[in-house]
């Protein structure tokens, strides 16, 4: 994780700057993400909002954070900005992300199998703690630790935004 000038996270001084501004905007701050690709950094901002966001939400977030992003310079290496939509199969990251889709079917990849199983599909049952129990499709209740994904991302389903905050 990439350090800013004054040894704040990058991705937490980015998200103290969008955050505010996406709410005037009517959108929600998704994720932030800065990540190196090859030889290359990138500023990933995931937004979104009831009904999903379309080119000209990704556009003029673009225009507004690239502006702030100039003024507060807070990036020390040059990197690629990009503004996008979390998607349909959004990655669940956040405490949040969780609390929104408990009876969701999701997508998971353990970084170690559990009882010789690494990825299964199957229904968001809790979230606490960090601690995370799955219903398979099979009818199986697994248990594990966030950081013990690889992933986890809603599977291929509609979603609707109800009540984030």
């Amino acid at each position: 994780m990439s350090k800013s000038r004054n040894g704040q996270n990058t991705v937490s001084i980015v998200t103290e700057l969008a955050k505010p501004a996406l709410e005037e905007m009517g959108l929600i701050l998704w994720d932030v993400r800065f990540e190196k690709e090859g030889a290359n950094w990138y500023l990933r901002v995931f937004i979104d909002k009831k009904g999903g966001v379309d080119i000209n939400d990704c556009e003029n977030v673009s225009r507004k954070l690239d502006k702030m992003l100039d003024e507060a310079d807070p990036i020390d290496q040059s990197y690629i900005f990009e503004v996008s939509s979390p998607g349909i199969e959004r990655e669940l990251v956040k405490p949040w992300h969780f609390s929104q889709y408990i009876g969701h079917r999701v997508q998971v990849k353990l970084i170690r199998p559990v009882d010789g199983v690494r990825e299964f599909t199957g229904r968001l049952e809790t979230f606490a703690d960090n601690a995370i129990t799955i219903t398979t499709d099979e009818n199986q209740a697994v248990c594990f630790q966030k950081k013990e994904a690889a992933f986890i991302k809603l599977a291929d389903e509609e979603i609707e935004l109800e009540g984030i905050e």
